[in-house]
């Protein structure tokens, strides 16, 4: 069987080498940074000629930096007769940009899918898309993970489940997460009802289902970005009379007033996994790191051994 190398951009070098780690490997050496002029620079530091490479590199901010590194990588790995390139991008930047919702705009997360393919990915590797059907716009075979186990896990592990607990989706665009987290979790179910006035103002005013008073409330979530939406959710809840509030979601942006209306939210905390690296600085008190190094890491063994990524999922 051809050799395994894992590859990592410097977009998250912490959880490439947590799944070097788990997989007992060494991370493959590679030269990444810029001439003088700003343009980046590239260069494999080992042989992969005939190799089965994994290119680790989620396009987080700065994303149009960290997407650039991640062609140049793939580029450089196709010119160097690997034998088959899987982009690993546990969070896939632009995906938020999936349609035109108005006249005379790009879709942009199709031209970013249409860029790595063209570049040389023979196959992808992500976490969480945003929306799902953005699998579709990559030509080539796209495995979907899901960090819900790991966050389910962690819940579980606190004694947060049953019937003491509500899931809580914040909008109605995270209802079948919130139906996938309840399944697991048990308790009740509530949405609340998001109305999006402009790009980042948006408008909460009604919980539907519950009940809400006198239980720990969980919300899910794909990504936190400004945290409006999330934050906005959490004091409707909050006022609704829920004893306990926790925030859990995969993919940790946190741009923008993010940790100023978290650290003002009333939420007791914060969950979020390592598919982006959190700064020191956005760890707030209540901040909870999961990491999904273990997930991505089986992920890639059995990508390289030709089996089943769905078995991951089965009964989780």
């Amino acid at each position: 069987m051809r050799e395994l190398k894992i590859f990592s951009g410097r977009a998250n070098q912490d959880l490439a080498k947590k799944i070097c780690r788990h997989l007992h490997l060494d991370p493959a050496a590679i030269t990444l940074g810029k001439f003088p002029d700003g343009e980046n620079y590239c260069k494999l530091d080992e042989d992969v000629r005939g190799r089965d490479v994994f290119l680790v590199q989620p396009t987080s901010p700065p994303v149009n930096v960290n997407l650039i590194e991640l062609l140049l990588m793939i580029d450089c790995c196709k010119r160097a007769s690997a034998e088959r390139i899987t982009a690993v991008i546990p969070y896939f930047g632009y995906a938020r940009q999936d349609r035109k919702d108005e006249g005379r705009v790009p879709i942009t997360a199709k031209l970013a899918a249409n860029i790595i393919v063209r570049a040389g990915a023979d196959r992808v590797l992500t976490m969480d898309l945003h929306a799902a059907q953005i699998q579709g716009f990559f030509d080539v075979p796209v495995d979907h993970l899901y960090a819900a186990p790991v966050l389910n896990e962690h819940f579980v592990s606190r004694g947060l489940c049953g019937d003491e607990i509500v899931v809580v989706s914040p909008d109605e665009g995270s209802i079948k997460r919130a139906l996938g987290h309840n399944k697991r979790l048990g308790g009740k179910l509530a949405i609340v009802d998001k109305r999006r006035s402009s790009a980042t103002e948006v408008k909460q005013s009604t919980i539907i289902g519950g009940p809400v008073e006198g239980k720990i409330a969980l919300l899910f979530d794909d990504m936190i970005s400004t945290a409006g939406s999330i934050c906005g959710a959490a004091r409707l809840v909050h006022q609704a009379g829920a004893k306990e509030i926790h925030i859990a979601a995969t993919h940790g942006i946190l741009c923008g007033p993010a940790i100023e209306l978290l650290r003002d939210a009333p939420n007791d905390s914060l969950v979020i996994t390592d598919s982006i690296p959190i700064p020191l600085e956005k760890q707030l008190p209540n901040f909870v790191q999961l990491t999904v190094a273990p997930l991505l890491a089986e992920a890639i063994k059995r990508i390289h051994h030709d089996q089943s990524i769905s078995e991951l999922f089965r009964d989780r």
